[in-house]
């Protein structure tokens, strides 16, 4: 795989040049993927990398006939600490390898607090090292029971969730189906898809205050922005949900195209704005090493194809007809939402969702790979959060 990858690498086709003053509203700038590239060729070390990624315990195991892989982290010291186990589910360009910086933290007691984690960080099915479906009907919301069947493998009845992206809405809908075994929800992609929610969102476009604070109020309306926003950044959406395999061809044979569709993302999602910089500004919360750890994690296991059909699993007439978005969530809740997430939802929408929303922050920073970018803040976020669960759950008792 690797003799295989250097010569695809050096005998990569010549970029065609982006036009003058486009950095990356284009998408990726071919003079950022020719030093990305030529990184990837010269300097990255994969038998290096394999030690950092071979740092925490991992394993695999069979549940409803798939073989999981999965990262498994137990706290540095247990003694005089209440152990919760928590599910951190990562989504789509990410990996597992979103989770390396933020584990410690989250393993690690913090002064004041008498709990601590216990992680266990699995790949969803057709990602990374976990297996693939060979048939239809493997969705969000089958993946969210095939990881309540998980965590009873692992021996978990009850325990804590924690996602981003897809994580977030699996967890979502684990939090829905599962409420006896879900002890409580931290998301940092919280979003409400109820009657009443998007009634609320379409009363506040004329009158904004009463749906959101002043200070948030740009990042709502006017409406008109979003929608361009939708036109603009979500046509991979389309071609993920529509045809997963025919991208997925061409992503999977060629390591270049497969590190400028991944890429684009790891930009434009971590801030916007950051399209308008022909180094798509990927240095300021990222490495390139980092960055092509995930990349490779895709490439050695030939897994961007099996990825991306997650969204045409998901977004058809069966999965919707479920109905599972319109069900509301009643276990305690929390939402970190980050200044650069690709929406946002105030409070008095998320709550027609989130019935027993307990914990709710915003931040002036960070986008949508919240573990990768700023795992600290998160892992802060996590913690001050399930203080709150914790309460929660011990009034109701």
């Amino acid at each position: 795989v690797l003799k295989d990858l250097q010569q695809r690498l050096t005998n990569a086709r010549t970029f065609v040049p982006p036009l003058e003053g486009i950095q990356q509203q284009y998408g990726i700038n071919t003079k950022l993927l020719n030093n990305i590239v030529d990184y990837w060729r010269t300097k990255y070390n994969w038998r290096e990398r394999e030690k950092f990624l071979n740092q925490f315990p991992q394993y695999t195991v069979s549940v409803q006939g798939l073989r999981l892989h999965y990262l498994h982290v137990k706290p540095k010291t247990q003694q005089g600490f209440q152990v919760l186990p928590l599910l951190l589910l990562h989504g789509w360009p990410g990996s597992v390898r979103e989770f390396y910086e933020i584990i410690p933290y989250l393993t690690t007691p913090t002064p004041g607090r008498n709990f601590v984690f216990e992680v266990i960080a699995p790949s969803l099915p057709g990602y990374g090292f976990s297996e693939a479906a060979v048939r239809p009907g493997l969705g969000a919301v089958e993946m969210a029971v095939v990881f309540k069947n998980f965590m009873k493998r692992l021996g978990y009845e009850q325990y804590y969730l924690q996602g981003g992206d897809w994580g977030a809405i699996i967890a979502q809908h684990m939090a829905v189906l599962f409420p006896d075994q879900i002890l409580g929800v931290h998301s940092n992609m919280c979003f409400a898809n109820t009657f009443l929610s998007n009634v609320k969102i379409f009363l506040g476009s004329f009158y904004p205050p009463l749906i959101v604070p002043k200070e948030f109020e740009h990042k709502l309306y006017p409406l008109s922005n979003f929608f361009s926003t939708i036109l603009l950044e979500m046509g991979y959406m389309h071609l993920q949900a529509t045809k997963p395999d025919t991208v997925g061809v061409g992503l999977n044979d060629s390591p270049v195209g497969l590190a400028a569709y991944i890429l684009e993302k790891f930009s434009t999602w971590t801030n916007p704005e950051w399209k308008n910089l022909e180094d798509g500004g990927l240095t300021k919360k990222f490495t390139y090493t980092n960055l092509l750890d995930n990349i490779m994690i895709y490439w050695v296991t030939g897994s961007i194809t099996t990825s991306v059909r997650l969204y045409s699993e998901t977004f058809n007439k069966a999965q919707m007809s479920i109905g599972i978005e319109k069900i509301p969530v009643k276990v305690p809740s929390a939402c970190a939402k980050f200044a650069h997430e690709l929406a946002y939802s105030p409070s008095t929408v998320l709550k027609e969702k989130y019935h027993n929303l307990v914990h709710e922050s915003d931040f002036t920073d960070g986008g949508h790979f919240a573990a990768f970018e700023v795992p600290k803040v998160l892992a802060d976020d996590i913690y001050l959060a399930a203080e709150k669960i914790l309460a929660a759950n011990a009034s109701q008792k």
